[in-house]
């Protein structure tokens, strides 16, 4: 049986963590590791007390202090490859992300020859509820230019919703990857595409978060967008991963 790991880096999810641990583990037969930053409101002590319910299913990596999306989730895709997991998903704690779509993610690896699978908001549409318009047409529109700089057919470049076959990743040199707020969204799938490996979107609904407060700001993003010029450019001295 395949083994299947789901990350969810977490910062003051205290409302949300809890919730998410018990949806996901009720539907699906995943692990979940999620990767704290120091949250001062308690979220990794609610982990470790969920831990003793569920002690082969759930795990945490605790951290000291805001260190980043992308080096969060890189040190869960180590944990997870030294411990032979078979799938790893990127999942967010706030129900953004539909627990009930990691099958689908997962099909798509398992059944359908994908590499990366990406729970995709905009393949099919637009399908995000509850953004205002300004966030929306930055999220769109920001794909569409990413697209263009590093010429990708991926329509959702910022999606944070994944499924990563441990083959894909093991390819991947992290120690290349230069962002780690939300470029680092751009930057993996793009080391994806320059391997020339099969990525798949599977329509999803993204669903804005109802309990605490987003990680976003224009700022954010801002830097996550201008970021991909300093890809592109990188990309052209690029040499793929030696695997061992």
């Amino acid at each position: 049986m395949d083994r299947k790991i789901v990350i969810i880096p977490t910062y003051n999810e205290i409302e949300n963590i809890e919730n998410i641990i018990r949806k996901t583990f009720s539907i699906t037969d995943v692990h979940i590791l999620v990767v704290d930053d120091g949250s001062p409101d308690g979220t990794g002590k609610k982990v470790k007390e969920l831990m003793e319910e569920f002690p082969e299913r759930l795990f945490i990596i605790e951290r000291t202090g805001k260190l980043g999306l992308g080096t969060a989730y890189i040190a869960g895709f180590k944990w997870a490859l030294e411990n032979n997991y078979d799938y790893v998903f990127e999942m967010d704690a706030d129900f953004s992300h539909n627990p009930e779509d990691l099958d689908r993610l997962y099909h798509a690896c398992a059944l359908e020859g994908a590499d990366l699978a990406i729970g995709s908001r905009y393949c099919k549409g637009v399908n995000v509820l509850n953004w205002p318009m300004g966030r929306l047409l930055m999220s769109y529109y920001g794909s569409m230019y990413v697209r263009f700089i590093l010429g990708m057919s991926v329509k959702d470049t910022t999606a944070g919703f994944k499924c990563y076959k441990a083959s894909t990743l093991r390819q991947i040199d992290f120690k290349r990857i230069k962002h780690i707020g939300y470029g680092f969204q751009i930057e993996m799938k793009f080391n994806v595409h320059k391997l020339k490996l099969k990525i798949i979107e599977v329509p999803i609904v993204f669903v804005d978060r109802k309990l605490g407060t987003s990680k976003m700001s224009a700022g954010i993003f801002k830097e996550a967008i201008l970021g991909v010029i300093g890809l592109r450019f990188r990309s052209f001295f690029w040499k793929k991963k030696k695997v061992a």
